[in-house]
């Protein structure tokens, strides 16, 4: 099998592939269209606009964050933390919820080693299946 088709396996059989992100496989891709990892989004400068994608693994909507939802984005090098506010979120609703996987522009917000995206723009990411299902809100 190809690398490609190993890595559908393990996660259609198991959720998880031990050898190949998902992402792995777009990123040139996704580096053609500017965009950083989740490592190099830890050295990116504070206010600077990034394009980010990946896997999205949670979802998240705290009664107390006043409609703002979380989402983690897991590309081959980490995690990438997504603030959606309210109004994008309402906007991009069906992208956000039915896609396994999201190119996202926004403001990198770096201070003390945390590392969020405040989200402008979301397109969906087609992993051609390799996205397993994130964990969400209820």
């Amino acid at each position: 099998m190809t690398r490609f088709e190993v890595t559908a396996a393990d996660l259609w059989a198991t959720g998880i592939s031990p050898g190949t992100h998902p992402v792995e496989y777009l990123r040139t891709w996704l580096t053609e269209r500017g965009a950083i990892t989740a490592a190099q989004l830890g050295q990116a400068e504070d206010g600077a606009r990034v394009w980010i994608g990946g896997a999205v693994t949670h979802r998240q909507r705290p009664a107390t964050a006043g409609g703002i939802t979380f989402f983690n984005l897991e590309d081959e090098t980490g995690m990438a933390n997504v603030l959606v506010s309210p109004g994008l979120f309402h906007r991009s609703r069906k992208v956000l919820l039915a896609t396994n996987a999201l190119l996202i522009r926004g403001i990198a917000q770096v201070t003390e080693g945390t590392c969020t995206v405040v989200a402008d723009q979301v397109r969906p990411l087609d992993l051609q299946g390799l996205a397993s299902k994130s964990r969400d809100f209820r």
